[in-house]
């Protein structure tokens, strides 16, 4: 664990002395507030962007602005086009009926549009949390629709469940007290559910119908 918290720290020191616009990512998962907690030490105004989909947990939305407010985050709500109601209105529950297309209006289209201000884009991602981020590289490039290029960091690639936890825990930090319920992948509440399979985290999302909303897999990085 020391080894790779000096490597995460070395390597958000080296990246945000690069030229170009920062961000970060978070849901307000575990994680994410790992690399919330490092990143702040070194640029405590990076701005965190949420991707406020209007169906997050009660729970969620509360965790997130206390630490907004006893961190001072230069949060950043990413919001859809729609609200919930007009999207709902126009669509009907597409959480229920088309779950790719949803994630896709209320996640990925408003992540897009958002990391067009930035060059550098930081996310918790780890190699452990699902197959589908198991070739995960701590620094990638990302290529937007558009062709805009980013750096993609993730600095806790090679962390485990248990190096996270041991972390929050040294360093006093609260966590989403969904987690105590048993949750171990916390995304949107009508599409989240406890998991179904205890070693697959991400098990719990989707009803087990997919892994991934798309904010990570919208193309190839390299």
């Amino acid at each position: 664990m020391p080894d790779k918290l000096a490597e995460a720290a070395e390597l958000i020191q080296s990246v945000l002395e690069r030229d170009g616009r920062p961000c970060f990512t978070c849901s307000f998962q575990a994680e994410d507030v790992v690399l919330l907690d490092m990143l702040r030490r070194v640029r405590p105004d990076i701005p965190v962007l949420f991707l406020e989909t209007g169906y997050h947990f009660a729970e969620t939305y509360a965790y997130r602005d206390r630490l907004a407010r006893e961190w001072g985050l230069n949060l950043v709500n990413v919001m859809p086009a729609l609200s919930r109601e007009a999207h709902e209105a126009a669509n009907g529950k597409l959480y229920q009926s088309e779950p790719d297309r949803c994630c896709k209006l209320r996640k990925v289209e408003p992540l897009l549009a958002a990391l067009n201000d930035y060059e550098i884009w930081f996310t918790g991602l780890r190699r452990e949390q699902s197959p589908t981020r198991a070739g995960l590289q701590p620094v990638e490039t990302q290529t937007l629709p558009n062709g805009k290029e980013l750096v993609k960091v993730s600095p806790l690639a090679f962390w485990t469940w248990k190096e996270v936890w041991s972390y929050l825990k040294v360093n006093e930090i609260p966590h989403l007290p969904l987690y105590d319920q048993g949750y171990l992948s916390i995304g949107c509440q009508p599409c989240t559910q406890l998991p179904l399979d205890a070693d697959n985290p991400r098990s719990g999302r989707w009803a087990g119908q997919k892994l991934e909303c798309g904010i990570h897999t919208f193309n190839v990085v390299r």
